[in-house]
């Protein structure tokens, strides 16, 4: 049975490196992190794309890798922080079937999680906490929008995992694993 991929998305920090690797290795399907697989195609970092291509070049990679990834069986996708706050993207993945998982955290548990991590040039600013509750407010409307389960991920990895499968099951998205 083709089994389409399980789409990972929410804020940055909230997870999705972490439980996606561990989802896929427990359904035993492969995972992949929508940004690197950009990056792989491109031969560029994201922040190269932005600085040399500009952010509509980016966003039309992304939608390429979308398309493609959408296509695909049994793959755990981890979402960049804005892929899913276009509606066309959240189509191309609802039309192949792919159920969208909602990793939900609180802007705190981000700050936390984050704390010292400057590879995050959004929130390289002096009131950190601010940002990303004005960050999350604007984003977290359209994560829910996009979403068919919305799982509290502010626990451990492990329990995250788990109850995105058993979400999935009970809400009749086939898992083989």
């Amino acid at each position: 049975m083709t089994q389409p991929p399980i789409v990972l998305c929410g804020f940055m920090g909230c997870g999705k490196t972490t439980v996606g690797n561990m989802l896929a290795h427990k359904l035993g399907w492969q995972f992949v992190d929508m940004d690197h697989f950009i990056e792989h195609r491109a031969g560029k970092t994201v922040s190269q794309i932005f600085d040399e291509l500009g952010e509509p070049a980016f966003r039309a990679m992304e939608r390429e890798a979308v398309g493609i990834l959408s296509s695909q069986s049994r793959l755990v996708i981890a979402t960049g922080g804005g892929v899913l706050t276009f509606p066309e993207n959240v189509e191309v993945f609802r039309k192949a079937g792919c159920p969208i998982v909602l990793l939900d955290v609180p802007p705190e548990e981000v700050a936390r999680r984050l704390q010292g991590d400057t590879s995050r040039p959004l929130l390289n600013v002096p009131d950190r906490l601010e940002t990303i509750r004005r960050l999350h407010g604007a984003r977290l409307p359209l994560y829910q929008k996009a979403a068919d389960i919305q799982v509290d991920a502010a626990k451990s990895p492990e329990l995250v995992v788990e109850n995105i499968t058993l979400s999935l099951k009970s809400n009749k998205f086939p898992l083989d694993g």
